[in-house]
């Protein structure tokens, strides 16, 4: 089934509580610590969590306020930004495959591989066909860390409005404390944004062994609990145990 960006909620349900919200995410990223406890103990799997969405759509955010109170000796957090002249003389791949998570580990993408079938085609930095290739790759990437290093990959993308992302980048602007992080393009790109829509949406449908979860990130505990259900949900799923005394 294709995904429709268009028809899928950016915002919370109706019966949205804010503060039994932010009361759930507490109680969620306590077990959440235990679970990454132990699936550093164990040594068995890893988790690979993929990090996608426009600009200030709330990655940085997500990151800090779900990932940012667990142990930081099992947690890893990876941007990608543009590739460097090292970087583009390999492979395109070659920059991500190094930052893939070992066993016991938690690794986040803020961004990530997918920007290379996503922001070089709205620049035209590649044609249909090159993507095709990509696309393939990355598929296969991805099946390679789940068969031969159990790696669990999470791939979020933060669905964002164009209203709000233009809210948040005025913000930038405004708000003393928050003028780092505003950069003149963001609004360029923005007026791209039916382009980005097109390639996010090809994205999903040939990038799909691994499934997608869209994400509404208008309102940011909302989107923050989501990620963090998610995650608890794949954690338990793995059964682990704490290893024995060794002999």
């Amino acid at each position: 089934m294709k995904t429709d960006l268009s028809q899928i909620a950016t915002r919370p349900p109706k019966d949205y509580d804010k503060d039994e919200t932010k009361s759930q995410l507490k109680k969620i990223i306590a077990e959440l610590d235990d679970l990454q406890n132990l699936l550093y103990a164990e040594g068995k799997h890893s988790i690979l969590v993929i990090i996608q969405g426009m600009d200030a759509s709330g990655k940085d955010g997500a990151i800090k306020n779900v990932f940012g109170q667990l142990n930081p000796q099992g947690v890893k957090v990876q941007s990608f930004k543009a590739p460097t002249s090292v970087e583009l003389a390999h492979d395109f791949l070659w920059r991500i495959h190094k930052h893939s998570p070992e066993k016991g580990m938690i690794q986040i993408f803020n961004r990530s591989h997918y920007e290379d079938v996503l922001i070089t085609r709205v620049h035209g930095l590649v044609d249909d066909k090159t993507a095709e290739k990509r696309f393939k790759a990355i598929n296969d990437f991805e099946q390679l860390l789940k068969e031969h290093n159990n790696t669990k990959i999470l791939k979020f993308y933060l669905h964002v409005s164009q209203e709000e992302q233009h809210e948040r980048l005025q913000e930038r602007m405004e708000d003393p404390q928050k003028h780092w992080k505003y950069n003149p393009n963001d609004m360029k790109e923005s007026e791209r944004w039916n382009d980005y829509m097109k390639v996010y949406h090809e994205c999903f449908e040939q990038c799909n062994h691994i499934s997608w979860t869209i994400i509404p990130a208008d309102e940011n505990r909302y989107k923050e609990l989501l990620i963090a259900e998610t995650l608890l949900e794949t954690l338990k799923s793995l059964d682990m145990k704490y290893p024995d005394l060794k002999q």
